[in-house]
């Protein structure tokens, strides 16, 4: 066993040679002991992305895998730097782990359903409007995954309606018409069938094109966020955006 403090002398180049050179399981560890910060900072960075799906722990300990098998997989000569290499690899696992989790939730409508009700009950008992943290207080939800919820209803909103106003399949606006529900034309036309029929659309996408929509609509990212988390151009984004929402426009028509 090599002693800690040789270990602790040698850069990060020269670990990566000489696990190269030996593949002697202390050097590795070593290794991703030091890159540990990469993996904690993008789940940072991209806590937005998960949030909701997965605990940051569980993006710790995956990265901590991801790492060790980057290790063997880096080739300093075909390669960036170790730590560019890592990174993307790290963000690539991310977005592995929300693909593999359905973008919305099983009991997405019995949810929102339930937050309708408290907004409802507790409308009556008091003399305002109650606000974001009172409702979430009152079904015992913690405020993030109620706001989520919040955008992925807006979501369904949005899209449902550029899907029959938006001959181009460009998306307009992220703003709903009115700032009263009970007056929206989205709020009367989004009932039933409608709002089963735009999930089955969005669960028919490729997955990068769910991804985009899911980033753009529910996280609530610019196309230049996006483009930086999925490692493609900012063009290409939009390009993946506009071709999501013509299939969804035609999904969407073909069913009414």
């Amino acid at each position: 066993m090599l002693p800690p403090s040789y270990l602790e002398d040698k850069t990060n180049e020269e670990l990566l040679e000489l696990y190269r050179q030996e593949g002697k399981l202390e050097v590795k560890q070593a290794l991703a002991l030091r890159h540990l910060y990469i993996v904690k900072t993008i789940a940072l960075q991209m806590r937005n992305v998960y949030a909701g799906t997965l605990q940051m722990e569980d993006i710790i300990n995956e990265g901590v895998i991801a790492i060790m098998k980057g290790i063997d997989r880096y080739d300093p000569e075909r390669d960036n730097k170790f730590e560019t290499f890592i990174s993307r690899r790290i963000r690539g696992m991310i977005i592995d782990l929300v693909r593999k989790n359905d973008w919305m939730p099983r009991d997405f409508r019995k949810q929102v359903k339930a937050i309708e009700d408290a907004r409802s009950a507790l409308e009556r008992s008091q003399d305002h409007s109650p606000s974001d943290e009172e409702i979430a207080d009152y079904m015992g939800m913690d405020i993030r995954k109620y706001r989520k919820l919040q955008r992925m209803s807006v979501m369904m909103n949005v899209l449902s309606l550029d899907m029959i106003t938006d001959d181009e399949g460009e998306h307009q606006s992220l703003q709903l018409s009115s700032g009263d529900a009970d007056s929206q034309p989205e709020k009367a036309y989004l009932k039933g069938e409608s709002r089963q029929i735009l999930a089955e659309a969005i669960n028919s996408l490729k997955e990068k094109e769910r991804m985009v929509i899911s980033l753009y609509y529910v996280e609530e990212l610019n196309m230049g966020q996006i483009a930086q988390i999925m490692k493609v151009s900012e063009p290409r984004i939009s390009q993946i955006h506009s071709s999501a929402i013509r299939k969804l426009k035609a999904y969407m028509g073909s069913e009414r």
